[in-house]
């Protein structure tokens, strides 16, 4: 018993260059199908092909590390800058400023114009941290909203004075503190 193939082809229904591109076209398609069927098999990871991915995932996490550490010492470097750029020249200070600074209280030696100014918030006391020690400095209100922005931590004291003349809830309002008095 011959093929359909070959009983049309002695009947004269197809012609031989027909039956062949039509063979063709069979086995393309099941070579195809067998190709894709062992990709899909090879799909699943390898061993080697799981060491590299894990390899390439603690790789980007390192590189994100590492980012973000060079961000950070960028970010120091601009505080250390517009500290030393835009300190106050305390003098020689006589009075001692208190603030507190990690629980502890803290003595800062200013003139009186300084303390003033550091009362009425145009002036501000940030860190600056260098190798081994913590330096504390005065610097404008401006410089120090601009340090607070970069990084929180390094402003230590800015008094804030808005609506501080404005206040109408203040019971003691009526009640003016003496020049001479200090806390």
């Amino acid at each position: 018993m011959a093929s359909l193939q070959e009983q049309l082809l002695k009947a004269g229904l197809v012609d031989k260059k027909g039956a062949n591109k039509a063979k063709k076209d069979r086995l393309k398609q099941s070579k195809a199908a067998r190709n894709t069927s062992a990709r899909a098999v090879h799909r699943k990871p390898t061993a080697a092909q799981q060491a590299q991915a894990k390899r390439v995932e603690r790789d980007r996490k390192l590189n994100q590390q590492k980012q973000k550490q060079t961000e950070q010492k960028a970010v120091f470097a601009q505080i250390k800058q517009l500290i030393t750029l835009n300190k106050v020249d305390r003098g020689t200070g006589e009075i001692a400023y208190s603030f507190v600074y990690k629980n502890r209280v803290r003595k800062i030696y200013v003139t009186d114009a300084i303390k003033q100014q550091l009362s009425l918030g145009r002036l501000a006391i940030v860190r600056l941290v260098l190798k081994s020690e913590t330096l504390f400095e005065i610097v404008p209100a401006v410089v120090a909203e601009k340090i607070a922005q970069r990084d929180e931590h390094s402003v230590v004291q800015l008094n804030l004075t808005a609506n501080k003349a404005g206040s109408e809830d203040d019971p003691y309002a009526d009640y003016q503190i003496p020049d001479d008095l200090t806390w």
